[in-house]
């Protein structure tokens, strides 16, 4: 199957090269991280003075690359002096001590190196102190609505947005294909049991496996609340279920790491400060959110409208944080370098008391900074309100603000 570029990706990755740091390709399993690669690889193989080197630990063929000593050979094997030699080593974890052959080979002359990862530790620990700082995160996001469309050759209409909020954006569904409904959640069901599989289970030994699966699942129905790990706590112990606040931190945070979810801190908008409890959970994908969620699209479409617009911030390049008010709450400020927004997420906004509770907040916040309510009101494209831009959900979606 063709290779679509993914020109976001391939316009950062291009950016960095000759530049003298490693490159790094993070996010979840079958997000697409190894696409990007193969992609920078289609781009670039006619190009003479290139030498691409590609080890994809995913592959039967290189199953023997185990340890630092192992990668080294193959590599030295193949690299060629007098050009310009591009390693990619696709899931870098999986070999052991990689962190040393990585900085060896990323400092010899005309010499680019980009690994991809599923862990969020990857960049942690032994080789972020062997580089010191001499390396590049790009975190790569499942397929945003307008990749969406492109994917799967779609019209940018309602339906094709349904479609999207229901079945989320991997990568992988353009060979799956989204005609069959049943084919679609079981392929969703297969690439999230790998993940909690592989990522977390294996990865940490896990031992509580119906706590961890009751776990997610929480966090599926929850997606936007604001939750504390004390009071997760004090619910499963209603279920029946004796758990400690503290191991319901440690699975959470073996979720984030596997990037199946991300965890979103509060941000006091007047006194400028982090809150360090009460946080909210968004789910890096759409579909494997609503597979794991009880019910159907209509019991919570207002959850995924508000997980969709927060992966939408997140790919524009925002730090994204909730909001907090004397008298009340946004759900998201947005900041990134000489910029900050304040950004609200809604269904659909008909009456005057679903008025006053989106734009209300965002009334009570006395700076110059733009602010948004984002929502799927039939026939709305953009207008403004007493200096609220309120935006169609579609639109927003496919190009921004």
């Amino acid at each position: 199957m063709e290779v679509l570029t993914r020109q976001h990706y391939a316009d950062i990755v291009d950016s960095w090269i000759g530049k003298g740091n490693i490159i790094a390709l993070v996010g979840s399993r079958r997000v697409g991280k190894s696409y990007v690669l193969k992609d920078f690889i289609q781009r670039h193989k006619d190009e003479a003075d290139i030498n691409i080197i590609f080890i994809d630990k995913e592959k039967k063929a290189f199953k023997d690359i185990k340890t630092k000593d192992d990668l080294d050979a193959w590599i030295e094997a193949r690299f060629i002096g007098g050009k310009h030699n591009c390693i990619l080593i696709d899931e870098a974890q999986e070999i052991e001590k990689f962190e040393e052959s990585v900085c060896s080979w990323y400092s010899e002359d005309n010499t680019d190196v980009i690994i991809t990862g599923s862990n969020s530790k990857m960049l942690s620990g032994e080789l972020a102190t062997l580089l010191s700082g001499r390396h590049v995160e790009v975190r790569v996001h499942p397929l945003t609505y307008a990749e969406f469309l492109q994917f799967h050759n779609l019209p940018d209409n309602d339906d094709s947005l349904m479609t999207y909020l229901n079945y989320g954006g991997l990568p992988g569904l353009r060979k799956v294909g989204i005609s069959s409904d049943e084919q679609v959640w079981a392929y969703l069901s297969s690439v999230f049991n790998t993940i909690m599989l592989k990522d977390i289970i294996e990865r940490h030994d896990i031992r509580n496996i119906p706590f961890l699966n009751n776990l997610i699942a929480f966090y599926a129905d929850t997606t936007g609340k604001l939750t504390s790990a004390n009071s997760i706590s004090k619910y499963m112990k209603s279920q029946e279920e004796n758990v400690s606040s503290n191991l319901i931190l440690l699975y959470r945070g073996f979720y984030a790491e596997a990037y199946l979810i991300d965890v979103v801190p509060r941000f006091d908008i007047h006194g400028k400060k982090l809150f360090e409890s009460n946080e909210k959970v968004y789910w890096d994908d759409l579909g494997l959110r609503n597979l794991k969620a009880e019910g159907g699209m209509d019991a919570y479409i207002e959850k995924v409208i508000e997980n969709a617009v927060y992966k939408q911030l997140c790919f524009l390049g925002y730090e994204v944080h909730v909001g907090v008010l004397n008298a009340g709450e946004v759900d998201f400020v947005c900041t990134k370098p000489g910029k900050t927004v304040y950004v609200q997420a809604s269904y659909i906004i008909s009456e005057e008391s679903t008025r006053q509770r989106e734009f209300g907040p965002l009334e009570k916040i006395r700076d110059n900074h733009p602010k948004y309510v984002i929502s799927a009101t039939p026939l709305l494209t953009q207008r403004d309100e007493n200096g609220i831009t309120h935006l169609s959900l579609r639109q927003f979606l496919k190009e921004g603000f």
